[in-house]
């Protein structure tokens, strides 16, 4: 028995699907003692978009370190925070028409959850949140409460309230169940503070919002006088092309969550993107002791310098997702039994298996060839690729053909079995 095992709380997961000790990283490849390589389409659950220790981001953050800059300052102000709001405010928000206050709930893309629910339940005065089907933002007790799974929810151990399940895009045509409910005669969802979406379900299984759907969305929003929630914990920052996910759909959220690759580095740090109007807490009514953890703005902020200030990155993730997408849509031509389905938008991909078991045993055998690849979906029955968005090209092809046989080695089993 090892010291994780030995000491280390049985919670952990992804040590058991992998399992294997890394000890250091560069780019898409973790690598272990003996040096064996592994190519990395996990990212950190999408938090290292630009890579393992990216170069750039990493000179930036050690000579912050090595300058003596503040670490850790909660509110406080410090240069570091001054940088990081006036990076966003003119690389990102300017360029694309959006004006948002931000609030720094804490280190985690759940903080960023919890502070939207609690501010729009202030604002509006109501207590209900509508989630969709499939949907994960969290595992404190507010993001479970709005989050779409049962088997997720159940582990907040108590009854959740004031929330409401509709229909996701993938599972109906329009927003007309809502709509429905909203009007229904007895009272239905009039006490309703907001809706929250992910305009892609990653844990979900990869399933995506049609841009017109989100646009009906958002117009009923509007006009029952209902605040709007993008939670982009997982797909904003590029994953989906457009550092913002939503911005295909031309709409504008009322508040949007964001985490996992903000920092830029891996570092932990969330924010929640309010509309001025929005911003009515009181001084510390909503706090964090890790709010100020300046190391990851100073990542966040060059990451926005090297790779947001014009559309080489975004035109490199759509046409790199494309790749991914027709070598998947290959791989599902040549087993037409196991009826594939290939899932995603941009940099978020997955695969459709038969089964969870199924996609469990595709990701075994990609771990024993190099490849790290998860699974979501409500019975965990989609393969997860998420690479680096600086992934390159000829990593691309080794994990498409590492997954191809690994998909044939599953199927085989499952026929054998």
């Amino acid at each position: 028995m090892n010291v994780f095992e030995r000491r280390e709380s049985e919670v952990r997961s992804y040590s058991r699907r992998w399992p294997a000790v890394f000890t250091r990283a560069g780019g898409s490849w973790l690598h272990t003692p003996d040096d064996t390589p592994y190519l990395d389409f996990f990212a950190g659950a999408g938090t290292l978009n630009y890579g393992h220790n990216d170069p750039v981001l990493k000179r930036a953050l050690i000579a912050y370190l090595e300058n003596d800059g503040v670490t850790h300052a909660l509110d406080m102000w410090t240069d570091a925070r001054a940088d990081l709001l006036e990076t966003l405010e003119s690389r990102i928000l300017a360029p694309r028409g959006l004006d948002y206050k931000v609030v720094f709930p804490g280190p985690s893309g759940a903080n960023a959850v919890e502070a939207a629910l609690k501010l729009v339940r202030k604002v509006t005065g109501r207590q209900w949140v509508v989630h969709f089907a499939n949907a994960f933002h969290g595992m404190t007790l507010g993001a479970l409460s709005v989050s779409g799974n049962p088997a997720v929810r159940g582990s907040a151990g108590i009854p959740l309230a004031y929330r409401a399940e509709i229909p996701f895009d993938d599972r109906c045509s329009d927003v007309g169940n809502l709509k429905e409910r909203l009007a229904a005669s007895d009272g239905g969802l009039a006490g309703t503070a907001a809706v929250i979406v992910e305009t892609v379900q990653a844990e979900g299984g990869m399933n995506v919002a049609r841009a017109e759907w989100l646009r009906e969305l958002a117009a009923v929003c509007r006009q029952h006088g209902i605040l709007l929630v993008v939670d982009d914990i997982q797909m904003g920052c590029g994953r989906t092309g457009s550092f913002f996910s939503f911005e295909e759909a031309g709409i504008v959220p009322d508040v949007v969550c964001v985490s996992k690759g903000i920092s830029g580095y891996g570092l932990p740090m969330a924010l929640t993107l309010i509309r001025p109007e929005l911003d009515v807490w009181r001084p510390a009514e909503h706090n964090g002791t890790f709010r100020g953890f300046n190391p990851a703005f100073v990542t966040a902020a060059e990451a926005m310098r090297t790779y947001w200030s014009d559309d080489a990155l975004a035109t490199s993730v759509r046409i790199k997702g494309g790749r991914i997408a027709a070598g998947l849509e290959q791989i599902a031509a040549a087993y037409p039994e196991a009826r594939l389905a290939t899932l995603g938008r941009g940099l978020a991909r997955g695969l459709q298996t038969p089964s969870g078991e199924t996609a469990d045993q595709v990701s075994a055998a990609a771990f024993q060839h190099g490849l790290l690849v998860e699974t979501c979906g409500r019975d965990g029955e989609v393969v997860k690729l998420m690479p680096p968005l600086t992934v390159a090209s000829g990593d691309i092809d080794l994990a498409l053909e590492i997954l191809d046989a690994s998909v044939k080695s599953a199927l085989a089993a499952a026929v054998r079995a």
